[in-house]
């Protein structure tokens, strides 16, 4: 081939080099170039350097080695008779080379070189095996993917390291216990067989039948104690002199050599290998280890780390602490930004037309600086300025930006906002503009698959804009947002943007401790447009709350207002009376509270006749005049309901709001938008309606509506042609459109649960919208009253109220745990520990920690036994267990109806004591009536108290002294007759009573049945008038000494009654309890310690042992996995993973789990368990698709559909197959409803829908079949497809070239016509 003369040429040469023979370019000065390559030769020695002779030195005279002729292969190593390459079944396969020299990359802003458009990259060499496994740093060299999965990566590649798991443990490089700690060289050395299959597999090298153990036995002693320690075992890189070192020093005697041992006690000492003799660990530790026991510990304490683990080195430890103690969530130091901003920030990356706030400044001065950034201000306050500016630092530092939006209308909405300003992509689930742009917009799930599937695009990404970070509190998809913050790695900087909440710094400081970086938080409560907020009663507007402050004299007049009406009003018909009833498919407000936010609208909508459409009318026709005269349109009047919005727009319909020039805009627009449907879907009932109210300046937005229309409907309110739009509370989150105006026309909605009031915070973030910033100088916020006018506590709690805490919905998801499965080094364990559920008990880990060495170090007590041996502890556990019977017993006998025959005036009684120790005896003296249902009591207490309780008894003496019973009168004396009158059953004394008597301290009181801790079998006899009625001293005397009396050989308490043989009890289960516990104090009266004089004391000793262990397990336990609050449902998943064949018993993931790591749209295990039992391959494309459909679809209540056979029987066997997963998942202990689990996973009101369309059905007749809104029909197809997609990947995986092929049809076959009409947001008009 001749050679081809180009314009620059750089001469090289090809050579051969290294040990291994390498093809090796290098480049020539100016030389012709030679057509045959070099030969160089290798060197026949390596080039020796002080470091090579200082190893030889040591490795051959320093180190300690075995004697060469008395442990030589010939007398005592393995031999094996075997050919290892003519009879070993491998394919011999040249080795890669352990190294290569990569050039190391830099963010173009932090490259340091004089001429930043010439610079050239370091080189630095790396480790092969780092190129498959990722490096320390997460932007570290990696083998990069095929281009296809640049931007979405794949299930074939590992997940960037997450920033913040660099110190876990976990994140190392795990070996397996049998492959590190040198076990099958040990079983080698004592004759066992060799092993061919290597820890964790399945199967090895076929070496055959050839190899025989050969036992052999070996003669070790290990002289020096004083060697420098072995590598522990959790180093990364695992040799073979290593595994045998650690193998034969199993085999070695551990021998303490002192100066005046002999050689025979050496020889004494010598042990068999595989002898069943051992040294036993607390003996060989005490001479390996000779530890300081307290001071040891003391200097663990000192030396703990802030992270958790206990440092190695004391030069760390400084750093530790200093990296705990510093703030994640940075606030303060922002005083002097606004004012020297200039100075600070000379060269802005992006210039804007307006002065920046002072919240704006300071995050710009930090996005500068390269640190991460949480903004939270009130909806239109600029928090989109920061955004902008992380997407100039991106273009300027040639790297990439991420915004994220839980709403794809926000996505696309945002695409039309940025495409003017930067190089910007979208990425959500049916649209891919731009991938290659430098800075994309997308959903957050579609950044979580990127961050799963590992791909390469995120080396790029240098920042992540998180827009509406408050929608983490959604119940569904907020766990998405945890996800993708915990999985970003290190290098990633955050951009977060939130509406103001009551606990910004806990979310910051989470996320900062998360991924060990700071925080800056900035923001401002103040509001661009001032609101003002108003009740609108009866056509007349009152003001109730104005810069923050509630004004109750407007809600007062309103209140007037009402109360005149209601007089003046004449008694309205029967029908109108009825309770209030909802919107939501005319089901009935289940709340029995007054509903006091709920206006007449709703009631008359529940009882359909004219004279309540006439008043709903003449309502909305009141407010829309007052607006319009007042100057306050455009408004927004948000309805908690589709069929309410559309109702109420359709009460409007002689209402025009429009002038000539805004008609003619508003039906170009319309025209020019709509041409690119095809005909008949140009005449849809939904668009010929909207277009009409749209000509007359009143809209409507919801969920019903289709995407087509929605775009047009919120495009002509940005530019102020559309006058009154009746709106669900999406707009507010969805759509930046704010308005003049915002009316509730409820503040009650329906939450998919229940019916509630609204909470301050949707109040908050809906009535944002009023106001526009650069228009209006104050925004209007009305709260429409029919029936009746709110509680002021209930509109304070509303308006004033505190915002929504952020709160975590972190859930484990079967499709999560088998993404981190897929990579060993990171563990499900760590998800859940740095998720925001788990972040405070994660935050409290280093103080217990301390704690836990503290009380390691406390000396522990011992019982000095003077009966030989002591036998305490077992004695105890005896006790405890006994007592534990006995409560039982007594619990059940008194809440028991046996029990009541008992529980009559003088029966003696022990009474539970507040400290939980010495209970009281006492005795009832009066037993419940209908009028009293407690039991009065007398109970002897321990103290003697100061003060009487009776003012009479306290006018002669402060305190109570007992006379001698020689100096004591007549009526003073214990025993005295009782009262020959007959009471009048009244309690006349002041409870609690308290009083001194015979020597001790009672108290009369009432208590219920739950205090009572044992019925005694004694009663005494009382004297029920004098006690209660006269308070005579006599009686109470007398009842004391009776109650003492009651104690008989030194007991405390007299004996309970039987609970077999007194109260008759027949419960197996309490009978069973009571032998038991008969048992036990069998057993304690045999034990040796029953009658020693020292029990007590040693009980009490005992006692602070178990609590001390108590604590110490427990503060192990709390820093343990194990008590993650989502651990035993991860083990229950796990459970549930194994037996349906998606991971085996080592959680290796199988090609089940992969195919299921496909599913993100459905429900993981019932698509996979659809695909794997081959329910679709009897079925054609459109009938698959169309039972694909209830994966996606989420309307709970719609018409029947109409099957065909075929169809209704692959509907009943995917339902049968979800009733399954559910039971299983039931099984293992986690939380389903089999039933309920079926029916929130498929939802097959669309099947029949579908079907049609796929086979070439128009939108219109399809919309006949079926009572589901146009917008919800539209959006299920195009997620429908996003479905298609994946299991199409999966068929891929699983080599169904069938199925793959099916799915390609069933897609291309729903791809049509308006449903898949492009946004007016990207094609632009």
């Amino acid at each position: 081939m001749d050679r081809i003369e180009t314009v620059r040429e750089l001469p090289f040469r090809v050579g051969f080099t290294g040990h291994s023979g390498h093809i090796r370019i290098d480049p020539l000065p100016s030389t012709p170039l030679n057509p045959l390559p070099d030969f160089i030769l290798p060197p026949a020695f390596p080039k020796e350097t002080p470091e090579s002779i200082k190893q030889f030195v040591e490795d051959k005279y320093l180190l300690p080695r075995l004697d060469d002729d008395e442990f030589c292969a010939e007398k005592s190593a393995r031999q094996w008779e075997f050919d290892w390459f003519d009879q070993a079944k491998v394919d011999l396969e040249p080795t890669m080379p352990r190294s290569v020299v990569v050039p190391a990359w830099e963010l173009p802003f932090r490259r340091r070189s004089s001429d930043p458009n010439n610079w050239e990259p370091a080189s630095v060499q790396v480790d092969v095996s780092e190129l498959m496994v990722e490096a320390d740093t997460s932007i570290g060299v990696r083998i990069s993917g095929p281009p296809k999965d640049f931007v979405k990566g794949s299930l074939n590649n590992r997940p960037f390291r997450p920033g913040g798991l660099d110190d876990s443990q976990s994140m190392g490089r795990t070996f397996p216990d049998g492959a590190s700690n040198g076990e099958w060289v040990h079983e080698l050395l004592i004759g066992a067989p060799p092993q061919l299959i290597p820890p964790t597999f399945k199967q090895g090298i076929n070496l055959g039948d050839h190899l025989k153990g050969h036992p052999c036995s070996w003669n070790v002693c290990e002289e020096d104690q004083s060697l420098p320690q072995t590598t522990p075992e959790s180093t990364l890189s695992v040799q073979f002199d290593d595994l045998f070192k650690r193998a034969w020093e199993d085999d070695v005697t551990e021998l303490p050599i002192d100066g005046d041992a002999s050689a025979s006690d050496l020889e004494t000492n010598l042990i068999e290998a595989g002898s069943p003799r051992s040294i036993p660990v607390e003996a060989e530790d005490k001479s390996v280890f000779p530890v300081d026991s307290e001071s040891s510990v003391i200097d663990q304490i000192l030396s703990t780390s802030g992270s958790g683990g206990l440092t190695k080195e004391s030069g760390d430890s400084g750093e530790e602490k200093s990296k705990e103690a510093k703030v994640w969530a940075v606030t303060g130091g922002s005083d002097g930004i606004a004012d020297h901003f200039d100075e600070l920030v000379p060269d802005m990356a992006l210039d804007f037309p307006f002065q920046l706030d002072a919240f704006q400044k300071e995050a710009i001065n930090y996005l500068e600086k390269g640190e991460s950034v949480f903004v939270a201000a009130h909806t239109s306050a600029g928090k989109t300025v920061v955004a902008e500016y992380a997407f100039a630092l991106a273009s300027k530092h040639c790297t990439r930006a991420v915004y994220t939006a839980p709403i794809k209308t926000i996505s696309n909405q945002k695409y039309r906002d940025f495409s003017g300003k930067f190089d910007v992509g979208l990425l959500t689930g049916d649209v891919s503009l731009r991938p290659e742009a430098s800075c994309l917009i997308m959903t957050t799930e579609i950044l979580r698959s990127m961050l799963y599937r590992g791909a390469d695009i995120i080396r790029d990404i240098e920042w992540v804009i998180f827009d509406e970070v408050h929608y983490v509190n959604d119940v569904e998809r907020g766990v998405v947002w945890e996800e993708v913050i915990i999985m970003l790695p290190r290098h990633i900087n955050f951009v977060l943007l939130s509406a103001t909440v009551p606990n910004t710094i806990e979310f910051a400081d989470w996320i900062g401790r998360t991924k060990q970086k700071q925080i800056r938080v900035t923001g401002t409560t103040k509001r661009p447009v001032p609101l003002e907020h108003c009740l609108f009663y009866s056509g007349e507007v009152y003001k109730i709350c104005e810069q923050e402050k509630f004004i109750s004299q407007g809600l007062r007049a309103a209140k007037d207002a009402h109360k005149r009406k209601t007089l003046t009003t004449p008694t309205a018909p029967l029908h109108t009376q009825k309770p209030n009833t909802s919107f939501a498919r005319g089901k009935p407000n289940k709340q029995t509270a007054p509903q006091n936010f709920v206006g007449t609208g709703r009631a008359y909508q529940g009882n359909n006749n004219w004279g309540s459409r006439v008043s709903e009318k003449s309502v909305w026709l009141s407010l829309i005049n007052k607006l319009s005269k007042t100057s306050l349109l455009p408004v927004v009047i948000f309805c908690f309901s589709k069929n309410r919005c559309d109702k109420s727009a359709d009460n409007l319909r002689e209402t025009d709001l429009t002038s000539r020039s805004e008609k003619s805009e508003i039906r170009i627009f319309c025209d020019k938008a709509f041409s690119r449907l095809k005909g008949s879907d140009r005449n849809l009932p939904q668009i010929v309606r909207v277009q009409g109210l749209l000509q007359r300046g009143i809209g409507v937005h919801h969920a019903g509506l289709l995407p087509i229309v929605k775009e047009v409907v919120e495009m002509l309110f940005c530019r102020g042609v559309i006058k009154v739009l009746f709106s669900t509370e999406t707009f507010a989150m969805g759509v930046n459109a704010p308005a003049r105006t915002v009316v509730f026309d409820s503040v009650r909605k329906f939450d998919g649960k229940e019916y509630r009031q609204l909470l301050a915070g949707e109040y908050t973030q809906m009535a944002g919208r009023a106001g526009r910033r650069g228009l209006d100088k104050l925004g209007s916020v009305l709260v429409m009253c029919r029936d009746d006018i709110p509680d002021e506590s209930d509109l304070k709690n509303l308006i004033t109220g505190s915002a929504t805490r952020l709160e975590s919905q972190f859930r484990l998801t079967y499709i999560m745990i088998m993404h981190l499965l897929r990579v060993e080094e990171l563990k499900v364990e760590d998800m859940l520990k740095r998720s925001f559920a788990e972040f405070h008990a994660q935050k409290k880990l280093p103080e217990q920690q301390q704690l836990l060495m503290r009380k390691l170090a406390q000396p522990t007590k011992t019982i000095e036994c003077i009966k030989g041996e002591p036998a305490i502890e077992e004695y105890y556990e005896w006790y405890l267990e006994a007592e534990m019977y006995r409560n039982q017993i007594t619990e059940a006998v008194l809440q028991s109806s046996v029990s009541q025959p008992f529980l009559m005036p003088g029966r003696v009684v022990v009474v539970k004591s507040q400290s939980g120790q010495d209970h009281l005896l006492g005795v009832i003296l009066k037993a419940p009536t209908p009028v009293n249902k407690q039991y009065i009591v007398m109970v002897l207490t321990p103290s003697l108290p100061s003060i009487s309780d009776d003012p009479q008894k306290n006018t002669n003496a402060g305190l109570q002294i007992l006379m001698p019973k020689s100096k004591r009168g007549m009526d003073d004396d214990y025993y005295s007759s009782a009262t020959s009158r007959k009471g009048s059953g009244a309690v006349k004394i002041k409870l609690p009573h308290r009083g001194t008597a015979a020597g001790a301290s009672y108290e009369v009181r009432e208590i219920d049945t739950k205090e009572f801790l044992s019925i005694c079998n004694a009663k005494i006899k009382i004297d029920q008038v004098g006690l209660l009625e006269d308070d005579s001293t006599a009686a109470y005397s007398k009842t004391v000494v009776s109650l003492l009396n009651k104690k008989v050989d030194g007991n405390k308490y007299p004996p309970a009654l039987d609970p077999v043989k007194d109260l008759k009890l027949k419960d197996m289960n309490l009978v069973d309890a009571y032998h038991k516990w008969n048992n036990l104090l069998q057993k304690m009266s045999q034990n040796k310690c029953h009658n020693c004089i020292k029990l007590e004391e040693h009980i009490k000793v005992a006692r602070e042992i178990k609590n001390y262990k108590d604590e110490v397990n427990t503060l192990k336990f709390q820093m343990s996995d194990e008590a993650l609050q989502q651990m035993p449902d991860f083990q229950g998943r796990i459970d549930v993973l194994k037996e349906i064949g998606c991971i085996d018993s080592d959680l290796v993931v199988e090609i089940k789990g992969r195919v299921a790591c496909e599913m993100n749209s459905g429900e993981e295990l019932i698509c996979t368990e659809c695909l794997f039992e081959n329910q679709l391959d009897d079925l054609e494309p459109e009938e698959a698709v169309a039972l694909m459909s209830a994966f996606v679809f989420q309307q709970r209540n719609a018409s029947e559909p109409s099957l065909t056979p075929r169809l209704a029987q692959a509907k009943q066997r995917l339902y049968d197959t979800a009733i399954k997963l559910g039971q299983l998942q039931a099984h293992f202990k986690i939380q389903i409803e089999p039933e309920e689990y079926a029916r929130e996973n498929l939802k097959f009101g669309l099947v029949e829908v579908v079907y049609e369309w796929a086979k070439g059905t128009p939108f219109a007749d399809i919309c006949e079949l079926t009572d589901v809104p146009e917008g919800l029909i539209v959006r299920t197809i195009v997620r429908l497809d996003e479905t298609c997609r994946e299991f199409r990947n999966a068929a891929a995986i699983m080599g169904n070239s069938a199925l793959y092929k099916k799915m390609e049809v069933a897609s291309n076959a729903i791809k049509r016509d308006i449903v898949f009409a492009a946004s007016l947001y990207i094609t632009g008009l």
